[in-house]
């Protein structure tokens, strides 16, 4: 059974954690300002430079929130200090990708480019070098958007498991088959 519930968060220096009536915990930090909405059964304290978490008894749904929470709220202590970053691979002939402003304008092999509008909250940089694929770099202080950024554009052209042409994490390892020539 995990114990995540009861580990601390340890509150860095440049960030503040505030808790209002409703239970709503505010972070600030130099990257920005998150909230999470914490149920009322589950209590929230900041002292002494860190935050706690308790339950207030051994019930299942109480254990469940409880290192859900505390999960949550780490989350966002780390990505307003430090953020978080995700890069992608577009592997392909022809693929490419550039950024104007928050608008992502790519060409995944269709009869058409595909434009994608990000959110304000995250930056994109997209770089491409001579013989090489071309790499996607996302930031944003929000682990839960940007991981659901990524994965939407990944869904715009998964990788395939023959030749592996796709959008894919980098240092991400493929299941690959072996194809037709395999069966003789």
């Amino acid at each position: 059974m995990s114990r995540i519930g009861y580990l601390p968060i340890n509150i860095p220096e440049g960030v503040t954690v505030d808790i209002d009536d409703n239970n709503l915990v505010l972070v600030k930090g130099p990257l920005g300002d998150l909230s999470q909405q914490v149920n009322k059964d589950i209590q929230v304290k900041v002292q002494d430079g860190q935050v706690t978490f308790e339950r207030p008894g051994e019930q299942r749904e109480y254990k469940a929130m409880h290192g859900l929470y505390r999960s949550l709220v780490n989350n966002m202590v780390i990505g307003v200090s430090q953020g978080y970053e995700i890069k992608q691979e577009l592997v392909g002939v022809g693929f490419r990708a550039e950024t104007k402003g928050q608008r992502l304008e790519m060409s995944l092999g269709y009869s058409h480019d595909i434009i994608f509008e990000l959110p304000p909250e995250i930056k994109v940089e997209a770089h491409t070098e001579r013989r090489a694929n071309p790499i996607l770099t996302l930031k944003s202080a929000d682990k839960q958007l940007i991981g659901h950024v990524a994965a939407k554009i990944r869904s715009l052209r998964p990788p395939e498991p023959y030749k592996g042409k796709g959008i894919k994490f980098v240092g991400e390892q493929l299941r690959r088959k072996a194809g037709k020539a395999a069966s003789i």
